[in-house]
């Protein structure tokens, strides 16, 4: 996400210390049956302090992994999103296989884009297309009444893993949706993502998705395609009434850790659009008369390793920074790949090409990696000048408020 979770040195609990040794376990696994033993007893324990809100002592454990043994860290890491994410349990003597899911929307506008509760009526047509075009026949569904940002989604795995559970069980039992809760305030983008999430049940061991179904020979990406086609000509009109004013783009309901960050990697090049052309617009200027100053972020803990970059807009000829748009890292080559090869001309990256494509010539890399800073007041992100100097984004103060006209 956007935000840098927040870590502290910790101790190592005796929970923490299987957690770590398991985990290095599963990664020096010489077979899959040896594999599978160790990832069991991993499932058990991590399972154990996520019911307990036990969160720091698995956080310690991948901290001390991930400066000890990066490939552990990477097991423990993905074991606690697939115990925080599903489950199965038992209900009235019949075992259940549940999975926490996430449908990602691709939002830009103007205005403030909505997020909330969500009408019962718009709740039951979109848990309805899911059951039509998504799920498996018989699974049982539930979809929050709640359209979720970013800032407003489950905070830590232990918190994740009460959602699912929590869930699940009350739509075992048949109980009435629970009220919705308040939810923090969002930082208000451009363009930015928007969560349905829901809760899928099935008897053990059976499929949860239709392309669990298909035939010989399996092609399960054309399954895929075609689903989400469904699912986008069936919920797209009841999506746009919850985000009036937007632009909006459906995405395939998954689990919700890989949907989540499908959705942050979708966002990213929207993102930088929408954002040259709300200061265009604004500012009644051409694309040409920007420039943009791109910096590398990452966490102290970690020198060296760039988490995410930060493009600072600028006037030409001035040194404000007007506007910003943060680009996420997650796999290993996402550094490459969105700035480029300094050895080699054929790989410019994505984020100098996407501001070419829209315009701008005036692109200044900064050398030097920033922690990740963010303005005390009000939670923004810091972005750097042309100086190298961190600096909060002040749009000139003759410019119109954000949301003053309509971004089409």
């Amino acid at each position: 996400m956007r935000r840098a979770p927040e870590k502290k040195p910790q101790k190592l609990h005796a929970d923490g210390l299987k957690l770590a040794n398991l985990s290095l376990a599963v990664a020096q696994a010489a077979s899959r049956i040896e594999d599978i033993a160790w990832q069991a007893q991993l499932d058990t324990i991590v399972a154990k302090n996520l019911e307990h809100h036990h969160q720091s002592v698995i956080d310690a454990a991948a901290e001390h992994l991930f400066n000890t043994h990066p490939n552990a860290y990477e097991v423990l890491v993905e074991t606690m999103e697939s115990v925080s994410t599903s489950s199965r349990i038992e209900y009235k003597s019949v075992q259940y296989d549940v999975l926490l899911m996430a449908a990602p929307i691709l939002a830009w506008s103007r205005f403030e884009i909505a997020s909330g509760p969500i009408p019962a009526a718009t709740l039951s047509l979109l848990t309805d297309s899911w059951a039509q075009h998504i799920l498996s026949e018989g699974a049982l569904c539930r979809i929050l009444p709640l359209l979720y940002s970013i800032d407003q989604l489950p905070r830590d795995h232990s918190e994740t893993y009460a959602l699912m559970k929590n869930t699940a069980i009350e739509l075992l039992k048949g109980n009435p949706e629970l009220p919705p809760q308040e939810l923090p305030k969002t930082v208000p983008f451009l363009a930015d993502i928007r969560f349905l999430i829901g809760v899928v049940v099935v008897p053990a061991n059976l499929p949860l998705f239709r392309w669990q179904a298909i035939a010989s020979p399996f092609d399960c990406v054309q399954a895929k395609s075609e689903i989400l086609a469904l699912w986008q000509a069936q919920a797209e009109p009841s999506i746009l009434r919850l985000l009036p004013g937007c632009g909006a783009e459906l995405l395939l309901p998954e689990a919700f850790y890989a949907a989540c960050r499908e959705g942050d990697i979708r966002i990213r090049p929207s993102s930088i659009r929408s954002a040259i052309f709300y200061l265009t617009q604004t500012l009644s200027i051409e694309a040409s008369d920007l420039g943009a100053v791109i910096a590398g972020f990452g966490l102290e803990e970690n020198p060296g390793q760039i988490d995410e970059y930060r493009i600072g807009f600028v006037l030409k000829n001035a040194p404000e920074v007007i506007y910003g748009v943060v680009w996420p890292l997650y796999q290993q080559d996402d550094q490459i790949t969105a700035m480029g090869n300094v050895d080699d001309d054929n790989l410019p990256g994505e984020i100098p090409a996407l501001l070419n494509e829209c315009g701008i010539s005036d692109i200044q890399r900064i050398e030097d990696i920033f922690s990740m800073e963010f303005c005390d007041d009000c939670s923004a992100p810091l972005f750097s000048d042309r100086d190298g100097d961190l600096v909060h984004t002040e749009m000139p103060e003759d410019a119109p408020p954000q949301g003053s006209e309509h971004f089409h």
